[in-house]
């Protein structure tokens, strides 16, 4: 009997593949309903321990149709323009909508004040612009701020403070603007920064340090504080404590309401991309099996980020007698998920279980060379699977024309 994969993405399949797997079509996306309410009900409970209320940044995770497990928990949702402030509020009614964008089109605004309860500005320009409008609609204002404090390791991508950033107002880029206009501090009800990613919360700690530093004398005349996204709240192991006394400093010291805003640690660990070999070729002393997914297409985040997935049951390279190379189908050369090892190579038509595969994934992925487009489906409390959505040619064809 095969060895049981005890790491935390592979947790709620209790490491082994269940047989119900098997009659899934591939490549298929499977959230998993239970892992996702396991994720929800922690984060639901840190709102009620600390005042603070959560919301899921639905860059990361926007399957609407699994959003009533996570309401329950949830102050509302983050957007990150538009369309996804109009999804959060269709599919989570009644709760908040908060919206950030780096940069708003006017021919928008009027629509996207229908949704939004919370609006962030990115720069004292677009706060002058559309500050007004937004204030008369009755909405709360705020502005991105960048405290300059990189807490980032190996993901430039990914990092808002880095020096030239496009993401946040500097208090130099403030204290300019609101010498300039004078209106512009009466318009603001927050703040918010975002500079985490995958984070523990002593990143935060030492973030938040910085935001006291820069914008301290501001944040008494708010009515909120942001913390933004990033906080691996639901992954095992993380500070939950040192979140917490940070919640509680904010609130304390400047008589704030506390938002966060994660969206991996709503889903995270929540969902799997089930997929079959191919075909396996060897090249020299590489062996590579082709898969019916792709990293291109259907896990951007693995070429663009770079990161390499965890597999069920695989070990790293070298690890295991047989080490194989993973990649998709399509004519990109460098569309490898990684290098995994192996008891034996895998044979064409065996099923391989990617962890890990709700976030970052559904709300990104592409049909980049005519690839179709993975199923959805839903892992049940019970362990049987329901289908949410399929995809075929016609879904290709109608992103090209009429």
């Amino acid at each position: 009997m095969a060895q049981r994969d005890a790491r935390p993405p592979f947790a709620a399949i209790d490491g082994a593949v269940p047989p119900e797997f098997s009659a899934l079509p591939t490549p298929c996306y499977l959230l998993d309903e239970a892992a996702l309410t396991r994720n929800a009900e922690i984060l639901g409970g840190l709102a009620r321990r600390t005042g603070c209320k959560v919301l899921l940044a639905q860059k990361a995770f926007s399957n609407y149709d699994l959003y009533p497990l996570l309401a329950p928990h949830l102050a509302g949702t983050e957007a990150s323009g538009l369309f996804e402030a109009r999804l959060g509020a269709e599919e989570m009614p009644g709760k908040e909508v908060h919206v950030f964008c780096a940069a708003y089109r006017a021919d928008e605004m009027d629509e996207l004040l229908r949704y939004a309860d919370h609006i962030v500005f990115n720069s004292p320009a677009q706060l002058a612009k559309f500050g007004p409008a937004a204030k008369a609609a009755g909405k709360s204002v705020g502005l991105r701020i960048n405290p300059e404090c990189s807490t980032q390791d190996g993901h430039a991508i990914y990092d808002p403070c880095a020096p030239g950033s496009r993401l946040g107002t500097t208090r130099a880029q403030w204290d300019a603007a609101s010498a300039e206009n004078s209106a512009l501090p009466g318009l603001l009800d927050g703040l918010h920064f975002h500079t985490l990613c995958e984070q523990d919360a002593d990143a935060l700690a030492v973030t938040l340090d910085a935001v006291a530093e820069k914008f301290g004398d501001l944040l008494p005349k708010m009515k909120w504080l942001n913390f933004g996204g990033g906080h691996h709240i639901t992954r095992p192991g993380y500070d939950m404590a040192t979140l917490e006394k940070c919640i509680r400093r904010a609130r304390n010291d400047w008589g704030v309401t506390v938002y966060l805003e994660p969206g991996e640690a709503c889903a995270l660990n929540a969902g799997y991309l089930l997929t079959r070999v191919l075909d396996v070729v060897q090249n020299g002393d590489t062996t590579v099996a082709i898969l019916d997914a792709s990293a291109a297409c259907h896990t951007p985040d693995v070429i663009e980020m770079p990161y390499r997935p965890p597999l069920l049951g695989a070990g790293e390279p070298g690890e295991k007698p047989c080490t194989v190379r993973l990649a998709g189908p399509t004519c990109l050369a460098g569309d490898v998920i990684g290098d995994y090892s192996f008891d034996a190579v895998p044979a064409v038509g065996d099923l391989l279980v990617f962890g890990d595969m709700a976030i970052y994934t559904t709300c990104k992925n592409n049909t980049f060379n005519g690839m179709p487009l993975p199923g959805i489906y839903a892992r049940k409390p019970d362990g049987t699977a329901r289908k949410i959505v399929t995809f075929g040619y016609t879904d290709f064809k109608c992103r090209l024309g009429k």
